[in-house]
């Protein structure tokens, strides 16, 4: 398999000297190209700051990271930014849509930023809405759908840019179990390819059953890798 990420040695502290405090700590690993890997651990273990660095977000006190041969802390701003735009799909735990705009909007808003045509856009994120199955709730407000509706939707737009890593922080947390299944269920199934790689943080154990591979994490290190049952 292919790696889509190569982390190496990367380190996250906050504040100098006696006040230094390590968020993540010398981690290394490697996740690949058609693969669901899942990162768990205790609150305060790091696993969304490690995230954060991975996505582009937050600059690593040391440490690289390579998402598909690309080093992205050798880039300059501008190009991380774009390489996010394009490259990583982020699907936040509570979702992020702006509830003044529609859903179909919420969906578009990757391709605005990327400069294409009002029209154009909105054609492309009717697309998938369709894809996730939410056509005919277009023109809603976020407020007007359910939990799993708007998760759909925040999937929808992550998946517009078609990227190549799609990162996930606690996808399920705020769904009951069946709606965090069909989640689990349209990722795997319709979103996972030999193309793109998925990064799933969560502390739901309803769901580790879809993981190819679980990384486990504690005060910022890795502590072990386990096979998952979709394994």
């Amino acid at each position: 398999m292919k790696p889509a990420i190569s982390v190496n040695e990367l380190t996250k502290w906050f504040g100098e000297g006696n006040l230094k405090t390590f968020a993540v700590r010398e981690v290394s690993f490697e996740a690949y190209f058609g693969e669901i890997l899942f990162i768990v651990g205790p609150s305060g273990s790091g696993k969304t700051t490690l995230l954060s660095m991975i996505s582009g977000v937050l600059r690593p006190s040391s440490g690289t990271v390579a998402i598909d041969n690309v080093n992205i802390w050798q880039l300059g701003s501008d190009q991380i930014a774009e390489f996010r735009l394009n490259k990583v799909g982020f699907v936040f735990q509570d979702y992020h849509l702006f509830p003044r705009l529609t859903t179909v909007e919420n969906v578009a808003i990757p391709l605005i930023l990327r400069k294409q045509s009002w029209d154009e856009a909105i054609s492309e994120a009717a697309h998938y809405l369709e894809i996730v199955g939410l056509k005919n709730k277009a023109e809603l407000p976020p407020m007007k759908l359910s939990g799993g509706e708007q998760q759909r939707v925040a999937l929808a737009r992550a998946l517009v840019s078609q990227p190549d890593l799609m990162i996930f922080d606690e996808p399920t947390a705020s769904l009951d179990g069946e709606t965090g299944r069909r989640i689990m269920d349209f990722v795997k199934n319709n979103i996972l390819s030999d193309q793109r790689c998925i990064l799933i943080v969560t502390h739901d154990s309803r769901i580790l059953d879809y993981a190819d591979r679980i990384m486990k994490m504690e005060d910022g290190r890795i502590i072990g890798f386990e096979n998952g049952r979709n394994n």
